[in-house]
């Protein structure tokens, strides 16, 4: 399943959004993310809405990406510009086809204080 967002941007760049979406700044970003237990860069811990997941950052083209590698549903989000700076996508999935509507109402919520985050805390 996917699930996106997509914000209006006049302020960043691929580059300055890298700088600014890092492991460390999660729970500022994203009020679906409580805490960081641990941040070595690449990869980390977090306590989020689910519970506790280790959680991995790689750098995009024009973004980052995280993925949840020990989620039974394989989450993953990328925060990227398009081409022209003109947006910032948030963009999650699963590796479900279906699933309860619970955990797809999670999601959504996760996707959308994903783009409160980046309105108030980045764009602000």
């Amino acid at each position: 399943m996917e699930f996106f967002e997509q914000v209006e941007n006049s302020k960043l760049d691929k580059e300055q959004l890298k700088q600014l979406v890092t492991i460390a700044h999660l729970p500022e970003l994203c009020a679906s993310i409580d805490s960081v237990i641990s941040d070595e860069g690449k990869t980390g811990v977090i306590y989020c809405l689910w519970g506790e997941f280790t959680v991995n950052r790689e750098e995009l083209e024009y973004g980052v990406r995280f993925s949840l590698p020990k989620c039974p549903n394989a989450l993953t989000w990328s925060i990227t510009t398009d081409e022209d700076n003109n947006y910032i996508v948030i963009h999650c999935t699963i590796n479900r086809k279906e699933q309860e509507q619970d955990l797809i109402d999670s999601i959504i919520e996760f996707v959308t204080d994903w783009s409160k985050g980046i309105r108030t805390e980045l764009l602000g």
